[in-house]
């Protein structure tokens, strides 16, 4: 079976949103990846509640919330009612992940937690257990079009040795036709890629290369 694709929508041509959610639809997408950042926990400001509840009236791709911001507790309620499928909070902006991941799953969506490239992957083995998936950074959060850090590539076999059957384990960051391979190879079963697909001449192409 070939990994989950969640398309980062923060490398989309936001004047033409709805266009290339389209061509990532037909392209065999199953996710769309939506980065939310505050400023604050990562140097740059995305997009908030009202562009996600646009999108969710324009298809029925699962959306997957990456959450790159503080406080991420204050925040779970409005992005599901805004229509989130999937939330993933950061490790490091979380006093107590357990009560966040509980939030998430009481609000009836599925949740996930999230790794910088400097963080240990053995921070998380402890939440592992009840969450639906990790998601490991391999560039740092807050920007598009970086390149890929193959030293965080390494985490995925030791998240995937303590993690239970069925844990999504997805990577983030300079993913494109060769890095996508390096970490499937290595036990990851989702993969979230912008500017190699939204930058492409061709968008289904693109996808394509990553879905084999």
């Amino acid at each position: 079976m070939s990994a989950i694709l969640s398309p980062s929508i923060l490398s989309a041509d936001f004047a033409n949103l709805e266009r290339d959610i389209r061509l990532v639809e037909k392209a065999g997408a199953d996710w769309l990846h939506i980065d939310v950042m505050d400023g604050h926990f990562v140097p740059n400001i995305t997009i908030g509640v009202p562009v996600i509840k646009s999108i969710r009236k324009i298809t029925n791709l699962v959306l997957d919330v990456h959450l790159m911001i503080e406080n991420p507790e204050k925040f779970i309620e409005p992005f599901v009612k805004a229509g989130a499928d999937l939330i993933t909070f950061h490790y490091e902006a979380a006093e107590k992940p357990e009560e966040i991941i509980s939030l998430i799953h009481s609000a009836g969506v599925k949740a996930g937690i999230s790794i910088k490239p400097a963080t240990k992957p053995e921070s998380i083995y402890p939440y592992l257990k009840d969450v639906d998936l990790v998601l490991v950074m391999t560039v740092e959060p807050g920007f598009g079009g970086q390149s890929f850090i193959h030293e965080c590539a390494s985490k995925i076999p030791l998240i995937k040795e303590h993690a239970p059957a069925g844990l999504i384990i997805q990577v983030d960051g300079g993913i494109n036709n060769i890095t996508s391979k390096i970490c499937t190879s290595l036990g990851a079963n989702s993969l979230v890629a912008g500017s190699y697909i939204f930058k492409a001449e061709d968008i289904e192409a693109a996808c394509q290369s990553l879905l084999h």
